[in-house]
């Protein structure tokens, strides 16, 4: 197997990759295995014939396709590996010379990783962040313990009110008909929470437990049920309970309740602790961000659209992998959000154009500024993916290879140089 290598211009890399006939011969040999049991040849048993009958019958080039396609990948790779380009895209592959008794000749066209000329990164400008903890912060942490920790009871001596949870059997008509998933029985809906058409919840409050109504209704012009969109609808309601939250006092005995502390004036200086921190944290993150952004945007680079085009897939994989986590696959989320897949590639191209950049110029930092990491550091962090997985460090080591643990250590210094920027930003 040979190479030559082409430079395109603009970060972009045309590999000519040559295959001998002699290990072209043997992938077609390795497809005709692969499809022999498909084969049925007169005079033979399925999947009998032997190799020289059938190409003699109908010739090798029923077998070329599958015989690329076993050739391309290992011969791409090596020549990925030994060609002394850092490749950051996949290969566009096309098949330039195949046929009996001559070489297989294929090209990849490939984005190399673009040069990046530093501009200013150490001492760049961020907004001066003030932490302060207010009163009102205090006491809304504390309504939402108090919320957590409420108990539902049961109304049976007034009506539906804004806030309760009203439990009732609905069906949804258009135009005098009932229609598909517009039925249900002792739903518990919370009034006020807009889980519902807007305008739905409203229309149920000052109803009684056992009174029945028609609550009137417009679909969205955008819902989902194309049949439904914009349309006017009827949902004939009956309460059947009705549920409401008991708050507890915000009191010492809430306190000691909820927490490690005996008062509440104790309670809620942990609070006041814990929302500076969170401050804390939230404040260093925002100058990072603003620091690095700075530095991206004082460095120059020219990111070839392929490398772009190849984040973007990367991402929406990573995207549809999420989903099928929680239950719900890519085709779903495109009915519920009327993109498909060109659009949907198209809105991730901002964040993937951001995501490269940023990592171009952290590299180029962690190069210029020689930043290291130390083989203590790396063992601290599998130390904590070796807790995070339930594996020993000796597995993920074995899991990760030696490509994955390469991009670990790069990933650390990135983060030093993260905190380099940072450290170095000056806050007006």
């Amino acid at each position: 197997m040979g190479y030559q290598v082409e430079d395109l211009g603009k970060n972009m890399v045309k590999l000519t990759i040559t295959c001998a006939a002699a290990d072209f011969e043997e992938a077609c040999k390795k497809a005709f295995q692969k499809n022999k049991d498909k084969l049925n040849i007169q005079g033979f048993r399925k999947g009998k014939a032997p190799y020289a009958i059938v190409t003699k019958m109908y010739g090798k080039s029923m077998f070329y396709e599958d015989a690329a396609n076993i050739l391309i990948p290992e011969a791409y790779d090596e020549a990925a590996k030994n060609c002394g380009i850092e490749i950051v895209s996949r290969p566009e592959i096309d098949v330039t010379e195949i046929g009996e008794g001559k070489d297989f000749v294929f090209t990849a066209t490939v984005a190399k990783k673009p040069e990046v000329t530093l501009g200013e990164y150490k001492g760049v400008t961020v907004d001066k962040i003030e932490i302060s903890v207010s009163d009102e912060e205090i006491e809304e942490e504390l309504k939402k313990t108090q919320e957590q920790n409420a108990r539902e009871i049961n109304i049976e001596d007034r009506p539906v009110q804004d806030g309760d949870t009203a439990v009732i059997d609905y069906e949804g008509f258009c135009d005098g008909v009932a229609f598909a998933g517009g039925k249900g029985e002792n739903h518990p809906l919370v009034i006020g929470s807009h889980s519902f058409i807007d305008g739905f919840e409203d229309q149920l409050i000052g109803k009684s437990i056992g009174e029945e109504c028609d609550v009137n209704v417009t679909f969205p012009e955008q819902y989902h049920a194309e049949e439904l969109a914009g349309k006017p609808a009827v949902f004939k309601c009956k309460v059947n309970a009705i549920k409401a939250k008991e708050l507890p006092e915000l009191d010492d005995e809430f306190a000691s309740e909820v927490s490690e502390f005996d008062t509440l004036a104790e309670y809620k200086e942990d609070i006041k602790k814990n929302l500076t921190e969170k401050k804390e944290k939230e404040a260093k993150t925002k100058k990072e961000d603003q620091a690095v952004e700075k530095a991206v945007a004082n460095a120059t680079m020219e990111v070839p659209e392929a490398m772009i085009q190849s984040t973007q897939e990367q991402m929406a994989e990573d995207f549809a992998y999420r989903l099928q986590s929680q239950g719900l696959k890519l085709e779903q989320y495109f009915q519920f959000t009327g993109l498909n897949q060109k659009t949907f590639l198209e809105q991730m191209k901002p964040q993937a154009e951001k995501r490269i950049n940023t990592r171009l110029v952290l590299e180029a930092i962690v190069k210029a500024e020689n930043i290291t990491v130390s083989d203590e550091e790396i063992e601290e962090e599998l130390k904590k993916m070796s807790e995070q997985y339930h594996m020993e460090i000796d597995k993920i080591k074995e899991y990760m290879g030696e490509e994955n643990l390469k991009n670990m250590t790069l990933d650390l210094a990135c983060g030093k140089a993260v905190t380099l920027v940072a450290d170095s930003a000056v806050e007006a």
